[in-house]
């Protein structure tokens, strides 16, 4: 395509190909993808996304929607296509009569726990501060406050879309109620653009507790025991701490462990809830301190780093493994790939409140499940790209055959038949309402309904 468009009819800030601010708009948070979209939309208000649909329908451009720039696959970005960028959409607004808050398309992670851990709320937000809380919630919303407080997904009260059509869309209890069930665990960018969100308040909370365990220079044998003892663990837990589980291989560190989570109770509990896994005895570095709720949140966020090179993704666990499938597992990290500084097979704890909702009230799949088991390779020089692919894609496999379904959050694009793997049973369902809502595939990317 040309590299100057005609913009009639477009509003907000416009990025094209000749401006000098495209290779900053066009950067993902994953620097391993490199797509180049024909114009980016920075959109203020409803009305520019709406513009950016229609301008699009007329030129016949495809389109992608961005907030926080954070796919894994980079779905919401691609080559020749137009961006509908809503990350300057950070309005939000709290009802506390209603029980209720409100965000706008763009808000992120960081600015919602930054509003409402300054008025003593929780969120069952992400742990990665730059991620669009909206597209979070959309896939489902894993967080280490999700056994306390549920899935995102389940918090979710009202929704404002802009349509195909460029038209506002509300989906709540009282109206488009189909759809608002489809937006609790579809995944983004499946049904339009949405502007604006609403969730259900959870209680006030001042204080919780911070628990970090990072256990160095471990063998093999040491992971597998550790594997066990977390099967063990994660089923029986109080609902008031989650945890995230992560076996590496580092480039500077060698083998480790690192046990991260939240406990929303004192340390007296928190010590209580992780002796088992300081009995193991391995050397370890233990951090167990209670702050309030938004220090550990914003303590959980700084620990991110603010980009990667990567290829990950992530499945559902419903039974228990054996030793001799545990050590199957972990060999998928015994080398690292070339040109690769880490990677990881990590457990997302499940169970607690997100096994209250029955299955069918919303379209998220997988919430009977154990834990999610994320597998990821991290590299610094994107000539090692494919190479960290090849990789990748070679040892999912392995672990595609001993799991049972794919989180829509953690994408794969090697996933065959992805439309099971995402939404299981709920997927006959999801697809009618997609040829409703969108029956011109104008929200159409490589792994939409």
């Amino acid at each position: 395509m040309k590299l100057t468009l005609d913009k009639e009819g477009l509003s907000g800030k416009v990025i094209t190909r000749e401006n000098p601010y495209y290779e900053t708009a066009r950067t993902m948070w994953n620097r391993a993808i490199q797509s180049y979209p024909l114009a980016i939309v920075y959109c203020n208000n409803e009305e520019d996304v709406k513009n950016s649909i229609l301008w699009a329908r007329k030129h016949q451009v495809p389109i992608r929607i961005r907030s926080g720039g954070h796919h894994y696959e980079g779905y919401s970005t691609g080559n020749d296509v137009l961006v509908i960028d809503v990350s300057k959409m950070q309005g939000i607004l709290l009802d506390e009569s209603a029980k209720k808050i409100t965000i706008e398309g763009g808000v992120r992670n960081r600015e919602l726990y930054e509003f409402l851990g300054a008025r003593g709320y929780p969120f069952p937000g992400g742990g990665c501060p730059t991620v669009g809380v909206v597209g979070f919630a959309l896939g489902g919303g894993w967080s280490y406050s999700g056994r306390m407080y549920g899935l995102a997904c389940d918090c979710i009260v009202e929704a404002r879309l802009i349509n195909y059509e460029g038209k506002l869309i509300i989906a709540n209890e009282k109206e488009n109620r189909e759809l608002l069930w489809a937006l609790k665990g579809s995944g983004g960018g499946q049904f339009g653009v949405i502007t604006s969100m609403t969730f259900a308040l959870s209680p006030q909370k001042q204080e919780a507790t911070l628990i970090r365990i990072e256990y160095s220079h471990v063998t093999r044998l040491d992971q597998i025991k550790m594997f066990q003892l977390w099967q063990n663990q994660i089923e029986s837990m109080c609902h008031e701490a989650n945890f995230k589980l992560s076996f590496y291989h580092s480039k500077t560190k060698g083998l480790g462990m690192l046990l991260i989570g939240i406990c929303y109770d004192n340390t007296e509990k928190a010590h209580k809830i992780i002796e088992p896994f300081i009995k193991l005895g391995y050397k370890l570095q233990v951090l167990v301190q209670s702050m309030s709720v938004l220090e550990v949140n914003r303590w959980i966020q700084d620990a991110h780093p603010d980009f990667e090179h990567y290829k990950s993704s992530g499945r559902f666990v419903k039974e228990k493994f054996n030793s001799k499938q545990i050590q199957n597992l972990l060999e998928c990290i015994e080398e690292l790939a070339e040109g690769a500084v880490y990677t990881a097979l990590s457990c997302y704890g499940m169970g607690g409140e997100m096994l209250k909702p029955k299955k069918e009230e919303v379209a998220f799949s997988y919430r009977d499940s154990r834990y999610i088991l994320g597998f990821q390779t991290v590299w610094e020089d994107n000539s090692y790209s494919i190479a960290n692919q090849f990789w990748f894609k070679e040892r999912f496999k392995r672990i595609e055959q001993q799991t049972c379904g794919s989180f829509v959050n953690f994408p794969a694009s090697e996933i065959q038949n992805y439309q099971k793997a995402y939404w299981a049973e709920a997927y006959l369902k999801l697809s009618q309402l997609k040829n409703k809502y969108d029956p011109d595939g104008v929200f159409d990317f490589e792994q939409t309904l």
